[in-house]
């Protein structure tokens, strides 16, 4: 069987990961759930198997700063696809801000202390801060979660090489 490349691992685990997600998007009609896991724990097993393929592939004889360029290859792919889709998703559902608007409204409403115009004002600024937001959220979140994952995971395989 043909070795397949860090890049082409991320490719594959990106992938399951938006089927992943929209799946979950059809079944519960939003992504605040317990489910949503089920993507992250995609995510850490395509760095994983990244990582531990190419230890096979090089007969764990590769250094730390090697491990992790691999695993960095296999997440930055993940990451810009996930990326990818989550503007893609929000552009495709305007209705997604409107919700948020609709839940903030009703939780503001509900302390005692802020004003009417306090409230439009931060229904305002939060309209403005939802795309932006969402996406540096999934920009800092992938990137940080692979990083994260890919440093341990190497430190761990360079750790147990063989004497």
């Amino acid at each position: 069987m043909k070795n397949i490349s860090a890049r082409n691992k991320g490719l594959i685990t990106g992938i399951i990961m938006i089927i992943i997600s929209v799946s979950i998007y059809l079944a519960k009609k939003n992504f605040e759930n317990n489910l949503q896991y089920i993507t992250y724990a995609t995510y850490v097993a395509g760095i994983l198997w990244t990582l531990f393929s190419f230890r096979t592939a090089t007969g764990n004889t590769a250094t730390f700063k090697q491990y992790f360029a691999e695993g960095f290859k296999c997440f930055i792919v993940i990451a810009l696809l996930m990326v990818v889709f989550t503007v893609v998703f929000l552009l495709l559902h305007p209705e997604l801000k409107e919700q948020m608007v609709t839940l903030m409204t009703e939780e503001l409403k509900k302390q005692k202390d802020i004003t009417p115009l306090d409230i439009e004002n931060k229904i305002a600024f939060a309209k403005k801060a939802f795309f932006p937001s969402l996406v540096m959220g999934a920009v800092f979140s992938y990137l940080a979660i692979g990083a994260l994952v890919t440093l341990i995971a190497s430190a761990f395989i360079t750790s147990q090489k063989k004497s």
